[in-house]
């Protein structure tokens, strides 16, 4: 649609130059030549021929604002290819704070009324039925006074406003809840690169299923990044694992020294800030006598907090569970890269058979990328 109206917009260009020469035709001729005299409006925005399609572009508030907001829209769409986003995470975070000059631009666009048309007390006055083949005695015919135009008033505001308000608020939102403390009362380093945060913060409620927004000031100041939550409600603090997958997230486990598997007392640790949580819970899993969770890859991650959670439930005498047989299905690559999470698998098993229920978790792994070293 951008593509159509830039083209648009650059033909009408040409179209409204060219259209003060004689070889135009008469009535365009004509109708850009208004506005000469002081009792005259004009329909045509390009005064004089005198010049080059660019340069008008390049003198209009439209022409001006149209190349910020194409410039804006074109970073923003080509930084959000996959390549960009997987192998420099932070160009693709930038560069998509651009739409806030976008919308400004938008917003900006109309206000020079290049697109103009007869106004209705012309119209009445002036009848284009009957009037546009006469258009040789508009200035001495009654039933033909020259047409007046103005340009149409700029509407983009009413859409922006409304979205650019409730960002501002949840911006706001977030950076109260940046200023709120968190509390990381455990670090853990999985053999397998994972990182395991364990955190407390005031007020922090969340569902089986969700994620939060993890910031860290001595990484970055700006950027805040997702990851599923893996504890369960039930548990008095929340985590996070984290594996490397950029430069953030090596930034952050160098600064918890866990390339190192260094130990850090917990006022060495770095400041983060939390804010969430988001999404959805995923409560349905326990509203069935048989649920089958399916996951793949890096997809597993929410099944930690809601099979966790399963698992307090079952224990708890005073909870009623529906649920009596769990299915669940994992395809994978690499199971070495979530070793964590097999390692909770082996535990919930083993804690269900010492609970005298062995037959209510049932687990099947699949490995794609299997071979002989493996």
């Amino acid at each position: 649609h951008a593509a159509i109206h830039i083209v648009a917009h650059l033909i009408n260009i040409e179209r409204y130059h060219t259209s003060q020469l004689k070889e135009a035709g008469e009535l365009r001729n004509k109708l850009s030549g208004l506005g000469k005299s002081p009792n005259e409006s004009y329909l045509n925005p390009i005064r004089t021929y005198e010049t080059n399609t660019t340069g008008e572009v390049l003198n209009t508030i439209a022409g001006v604002t149209g190349v910020v907001i194409t410039v804006a829209l074109i970073l923003i769409m080509t930084s959000s290819t996959e390549l960009i986003r997987r192998s420099c995470y932070e160009v693709f975070w930038y560069t998509h704070h651009l739409f806030v000059v976008f919308f400004i631009g938008l917003i900006i666009h109309g206000m020079g009324q290049l697109v103009r048309g007869q106004t209705p007390q012309s119209l009445l006055l002036h009848n284009v039925t009957y009037c546009k083949d006469r258009y040789l005695e508009w200035e001495n015919a009654t039933q033909c006074p020259l047409p007046q135009f103005s340009g149409n008033k700029p509407v983009a505001w009413k859409w922006v406003l409304s979205p650019m308000v409730l960002y501002i608020c949840e911006r706001i939102v977030r950076f109260w809840r940046f200023r709120q403390e968190v509390v990381i009362t455990k670090v853990v380093t999985h053999s397998s690169g994972a990182l395991e945060l364990h955190m407390k913060k005031r007020g922090f409620k969340m569902g089986p299923g969700q994620y939060i927004f993890l910031q860290c000031p001595s990484v970055s100041q700006l950027e805040w990044h997702p990851f599923t939550l893996t504890s369960a409600p039930e548990e008095d603090f929340f985590s996070v694992h984290i594996r490397v997958v950029g430069d953030w997230t090596a930034a952050l486990f160098k600064a918890f020294g866990a390339e190192e598997k260094a130990f850090k007392e917990s006022w060495m640790l770095p400041r983060v800030a939390v804010d969430g949580p988001y999404g959805s819970a995923t409560t349905d899993v326990f509203h069935y006598r048989v649920s089958v969770c399916i996951a793949a890859g890096i997809g597993v991650t929410p099944f930690a907090s809601i099979l966790k959670s399963i698992w307090y439930k079952c224990c708890n005498p005073n909870t009623v569970l529906a649920l009596q047989k769990v299915y669940f299905y994992w395809i994978c690559r690499d199971p070495s890269a979530f070793e964590w999470f097999a390692d909770l698998l082996f535990h919930l098993e083993t804690k269900m058979a010492e609970k005298g229920k062995n037959d209510f978790l049932s687990y099947h792994i699949f490995l794609t990328g299997w071979d002989e070293s493996q």
